[in-house]
């Protein structure tokens, strides 16, 4: 199997990339974990989803490529040139919002329904309110983190942010977790079911 053989890419992943090497964006999210975003997705009609980190929009493109008609996603970020690059490429698509905030506010304030599935790749959500973040998660929905595999920019001490969040998500018996040494390093969790 070649896994770097990919179907289906979105049509703005490529002059995203090309944004991003304009810019110098050095933080753009890995191909694979697009198409396990969009896969996951798909498996989700009538959905609700929530993207912490917006970027420039990579992961967000493969994101919208899995959502059907009756879907709604939510994407934030707190730069706001990285936002209006995003909305750029995606603000005209009724069934996203895309919004400039602070993650930790935005999260700490958020009354609305829970998701289907949430994407932290951002500060807050991943390693801070971490368990609000999973509260907002349907029985039966998705958590997703990336780069859990040590990367070449990560600051001194970032590897125990890391391993303190994993070993949180361990303790967690209220989802099921797939750890995945794969791409930037996965975690896949499920929320199960109330008994």
């Amino acid at each position: 199997m070649n896994q770097s053989n990919n179907i289906g890419i979105p049509k703005a992943l490529a002059k995203l990339q090309a944004k991003c090497a304009e810019i110098g964006f050095n933080m753009p999210s890995d191909l694979y974990i697009g198409t396990l975003l969009k896969t996951l997705i798909t498996s989700k009609p009538k959905s609700r989803i929530l993207e912490l980190g917006t970027g420039i929009g990579l992961s967000l493109c493969w994101m919208i490529d899995g959502l059907d008609e009756e879907s709604q996603l939510i994407t934030l970020d707190n730069d706001p040139k990285l936002i209006k690059i995003a909305q750029g490429f995606f603000g005209a698509d009724q069934r996203v919002d895309i919004v400039c905030a602070d993650g930790t506010q935005w999260i700490k304030d958020y009354q609305g329904e829970d998701f289907d599935l949430i994407f932290a790749d951002a500060w807050p959500g991943k390693y801070s309110e971490t368990e609000e973040t999973l509260n907002l998660v349907r029985p039966g929905g998705f958590y997703v983190v990336d780069d859990m595999s040590t990367q070449p920019n990560w600051p001194d001490g970032h590897q125990d942010h890391v391993d303190n969040l994993v070993h949180y998500l361990e303790g967690r018996s209220d989802f099921s977790m797939t750890k995945m040494e794969w791409s930037t390093g996965i975690v896949l969790m499920t929320r199960k079911a109330s008994v």
